[in-house]
């Protein structure tokens, strides 16, 4: 009789030790998964459009987008006026 009790022991020991060690593993993937979101949500924030190349005024010194260039003698400028002086 003793034998068969040491026997249910050691089986409900062993599947509690199962159960136990399964949930900490859940528990530790939930985390993880929660930890990578945010993450993932700020790597999406932090993706910029290709960027403009910016070109500097040769008479005023400011920087504008490309596409909005007016070159004339050789230069770069922001605006026909800038060209023209």
């Amino acid at each position: 009789m003793t034998r068969v009790l040491f026997w249910l022991a050691l089986v409900f020991l062993v599947v509690f030790a199962i159960r136990s060690k399964l949930r900490g593993m859940q528990q530790r993937a939930r985390a993880q998964q929660q930890a990578q979101q945010p993450q993932a949500r700020a790597s999406r924030v932090q993706e910029l459009p290709d960027a403009e190349l910016m070109l500097c005024c040769a008479h005023c010194g400011v920087y504008y987008p490309a596409s909005e260039n007016v070159a004339a003698k050789g230069h770069d400028y922001c605006s026909h006026a800038h060209a023209t002086l």
